[in-house]
């Protein structure tokens, strides 16, 4: 019978327990799956919105004005007869208008975006994010980097993009692009950082010294002078340009460190003056040197190595009175190792105006040490 009534109360007991677990997995289990995908929508949320709704209301709207004479008959549509009639018509002034993106770096209304976005204007127009608009004032552009500062009156609500270190970002980062392409404000696209120190003149722009930020985030017409932000919402790169053509789908912003760089030597000089030596360089690399010394009709022997090939030397500039000679290979520069033209010409960059620049160049198959004084570069307006 005791073992009988033992059987009987296990029983029981393993009863209760199914009924009281089955009751634990009504009431929480449910709870617990409803939990779960509530996370997982508010992770799905929190990366690219928002990083966007946190950088948005710095980012601004440019429209721009600007005369460009012109005739007011076109002279290919203009009968000969009739032109030597009415005279020399002289110009007229044309509206030209445009627009761009910018984001505002500073409370007080100031903003950064690209200078070709606002060079020569007559009017600049700003569009605040909640449709507010009010006139802006260029305070200074650098052609070189394609860098502008607009000021806007001082009025409360103006919010202020946190500027991150473009040099703590690396490829595969997330990049984040914002402005307002065509016209549409508060876009975004998202992509990664797919390259780091993307030289500017491998694009086509040999005015130009910059190492690009390369991403496949979109950037579209408008988008320039906008913010390329990370996945923390700080601002990394200001878009510039996309590539069209052979390639499209690749967009390119300035790094950020630069840009504020630039940003300080605006607001301090309403310009931003920029060392040159006055050499024209071309990429030397020991397979190049090998093919040219391997020519029976090469007037030259090249060093073969890598540096900077100093194809020519612009009469009466620095490079000249410095001793720097066509021909002459620039294998390091201020104690820095030169391995192309890119890196002579961001050391040069960083050199100062008027003080010994310290080069040393391969000629004639011998290493010399020559001392250059970098001045102004001129012939930016």
């Amino acid at each position: 019978m005791v073992s009988f009534r033992k059987l009987e109360i296990i029983r029981i007991f393993k009863s209760k327990l199914f009924l009281f677990s089955v009751l634990f997995c009504f009431l929480l289990g449910p709870k617990s799956v409803f939990a779960l995908e509530d996370f997982q929508a508010s992770e799905s949320h929190s990366f690219v919105a928002n990083v966007a709704s946190m950088v948005s209301p710095s980012v601004v709207r440019i429209d721009i004005e600007r005369e460009i004479p012109t005739d007011e008959f076109e002279s290919d549509l203009l009968d000969p007869l009739l032109r030597d009639l009415l005279g020399d018509l002289g110009t007229f002034p044309k509206k030209e208008r445009g627009q761009g993106s910018g984001v505002i770096i500073d409370s007080s209304g100031l903003i950064l975006t690209n200078a070709h976005v606002v060079e020569k204007v007559d009017r600049v127009i700003i569009t605040l994010q909640n449709g507010n608009q009010v006139d802006g004032t260029v305070v200074g552009t650098d052609q070189v980097t394609d860098l502008a500062l607009v000021k806007i009156k001082e009025f409360p609500g103006l919010v202020s993009a946190k500027l991150g270190d473009s040099e703590d970002i690396h490829v595969g980062d997330w990049a984040i692009a914002l402005g307002t392409p065509y016209g549409l404000e508060s876009t975004v696209t998202l992509g990664i950082v797919s390259s780091l120190h993307r030289d500017i003149n491998t694009l086509g722009f040999s005015d130009k010294r910059l190492d690009l930020i390369q991403t496949d985030a979109a950037i579209n017409p408008g988008n320039s002078g906008g913010p390329l932000i990370s996945s923390n919402g700080e601002v990394i790169g200001i878009n510039t340009l996309v590539r069209s053509g052979p390639g499209a789908g690749l967009g390119f912003a300035i790094p950020i460190n630069l840009a504020s760089k630039v940003t300080n030597q605006l607001l301090a000089n309403g310009e931003v003056i920029h060392p040159y030596l006055g050499a024209q360089l071309v990429l030397l690399n020991e397979r190049i040197a090998k093919e040219h010394n391997q020519d029976p009709n090469a007037l030259i022997f090249l060093p073969e190595r890598s540096g900077a090939l100093v194809q020519s030397v612009i009469p009466q500039s620095p490079a000249e009175e410095g001793g720097l000679r066509r021909g002459d290979l620039v294998i390091n520069a201020g104690g820095t190792e030169i391995n192309d033209p890119g890196s002579l010409l961001m050391e040069v960059e960083n050199a100062q105006i008027g003080k010994p620049f310290e080069l040393e160049v391969v000629r004639n198959n011998k290493e010399i040490n020559l001392s250059i004084k970098p001045a102004p570069l001129p012939g930016i307006s």
